[in-house]
C-alpha cells in the first residue's frame, strides 16, 4: 500500500491540479480526483485481500494470488493495477502506471 500511495503522490504533484488529493490512514486510501469522483482502497490483512470502490468500474474485492505475485479480481482475473492504471489514463487524460505488481517485493 505505501509504494502504491507514493506513485500516486507522485502522479498527482505532476498533474499539480489543487482539486486532486490522496490520503492514507489506517489502512484505508483515499484518492480524491473531483469531478472525476474518489476511490477508495482497503487493506483487509486478515483476509489478504484488498476491496476497491472505483467511482466507474464500482466495488470489486481483490485476493491476493501467489502464482502471478499479484491482487486479482476473481470475476475477471484482472490484477487490480491493471483496473487503476487503465481508469486513471481515463480520467485524467494521460498515460498512468502505477507500478502495482510483483507484490512480494513490496512487502511493507
Amino acid at each position: 500500500m505505501d509504494s502504491l500511495l507514493e506513485s500516486l503522490e507522485v502522479l498527482l504533484d505532476d498533474i499539480a491540479n489543487p482539486e486532486y488529493e490522496v490520503e492514507y490512514h489506517s489502512g484505508v486510501l483515499t484518492l480524491d480526483l473531483g469531478q472525476h469522483g474518489t476511490y477508495v482502497i482497503n487493506k483487509q490483512p486478515p483476509n489478504k485481500q484488498i476491496w476497491l470502490s472505483s467511482p466507474l468500474s464500482g466495488p470489486k474485492r481483490y485476493d491476493y494470488s501467489e502464482d502471478q505475485d499479484d491482487w486479482i479480481y476473481s470475476r475477471d482475473q484482472r490484477g487490480l493495477g491493471d483496473l487503476l492504471n487503465e481508469e486513471l489514463t481515463n480520467a485524467l487524460g494521460q498515460k498512468v502506471d502505477l507500478q502495482v505488481s510483483n507484490v512480494s517485493s513490496k512487502v511493507e
